[in-house]
């Protein structure tokens, strides 16, 4: 075993252990492998008598910590409704004198309160299209920027 990794000494005494087995011949042919859990016993524990109540008062405990289902659909907020372009960039509020990094923090603003990723799925569809008008007026901004 020495000298080997620790993965070759495994299959080493795998392969022993299946020769000692009767499973195979002294020169290793091949069969299917099977996983060594399957039919070692010292895998198997069976579970104390004595540990059932203390596995179902943790159990137990975690259902209470676990946050309630929703009975009632989610209420979508009232920015998530306001889908024009005049509403994005009202919200938006750029202005002549913006430089790329205070654009940058707009959007970054922006993105927070309303990316797809971060809202539940009933609200994704709006949350996009606010998304993407907001990045449009922000890109021109920045366009604008760079040609004086």
């Amino acid at each position: 075993m020495f000298g080997m990794s620790v993965f070759q000494s495994v299959v080493e005494r795998l392969k022993a252990e299946r020769d000692m087995e009767g499973d195979g011949d002294a020169a290793g042919d091949v069969q299917a492998w099977r996983s060594p859990i399957d039919r070692s016993p010292a895998f198997v524990m069976a579970t104390p008598a004595c540990a059932t109540p203390a596995l179902n008062a943790v159990a137990r405990a975690y259902r209470e910590l676990a946050p309630a289902e929703r009975t009632e659909p989610p209420v979508m907020p009232a920015h998530l409704k306001r889908t024009s372009l005049a509403d994005v960039a009202e919200e938006l509020a750029i202005a002549e004198d913006e430089t790329t990094l205070t654009l940058a923090a707009k959007r970054r603003h922006f993105a927070a309160a309303n990316h797809p990723d971060r809202l539940p799925a009933e609200f994704r569809a709006n949350a996009t299209v606010r998304m993407k008008l907001a990045n449009m007026l922000i890109d021109e901004a920045t366009r604008r920027l760079v040609r004086p």
